[in-house]
């Protein structure tokens, strides 16, 4: 494994993780306002996203993508979107069904794609523009839940994230039955 800024900002995703959780299990007198820890959040988990976009954006511009690389960026992904779908489950500002969906997709594809590459048919279920729309529909509707509000304007986020999260659980299984239809063709 080569150790390189792609990989590196791979790894500070994964890395953001335990500071992210720790946010809303901190002792009350520590964290202070819960306002603040929910901002917080949703600034760590920009931050992530953004990260994202970023160490791929660099790996291919500066030619540094490696194997180990394709194989730790999504994991550092669905790692992040199932934690926070399971702390907003439990803060009750998002249904089970929707984590269960996504979290559910999640890994039939990773399995799904493990299996193809076995077969040395990746390549049939590689990223599709499905994907990407289902993967910013997530990122806005988990940011909106994790802010939950915005007392100063008098804002609500819920209602707003559990819109964009059920129209991204609607994009999750339309992508997980697109690619469970592309690896058929490599069955047939």
């Amino acid at each position: 494994m080569s150790w390189n800024i792609p990989i590196l900002l791979t790894w500070s995703r994964i890395l953001m993780i335990p500071l992210f959780t720790a946010l809303f299990y901190l002792p009350a007198a520590w964290r202070g306002d819960m306002q603040f820890v929910n901002w917080s959040a949703a600034f760590i988990f920009v931050l992530a996203a953004v990260t994202d976009w970023f160490d791929g954006f660099l790996a291919r511009r500066w030619q540094q993508t490696s194997d180990f690389g394709a194989f730790l960026d999504p994991v550092a992904d669905k790692l992040m979107v199932a934690v926070a779908l399971i702390l907003l489950v439990k803060l009750e500002r998002t249904w089970a069904i929707y984590a269960m969906i996504i979290i559910g997709r999640e890994i039939t594809i990773s399995a799904l794609r493990e299996w193809m590459a076995q077969l040395g048919k990746r390549s049939s279920v590689a990223v599709a523009t499905i994907g990407k729309f289902k993967t910013a529909a997530q990122m806005a509707a988990i940011t909106l839940l994790l802010l939950e509000s915005w007392p100063a304007r008098g804002w609500n986020f819920i209602w707003l994230g559990n819109a964009l999260m059920l129209i991204a659980a609607v994009l999750t299984l339309w992508s997980m039955f697109y690619y469970l239809k592309m690896a058929m063709k490599e069955f047939r």
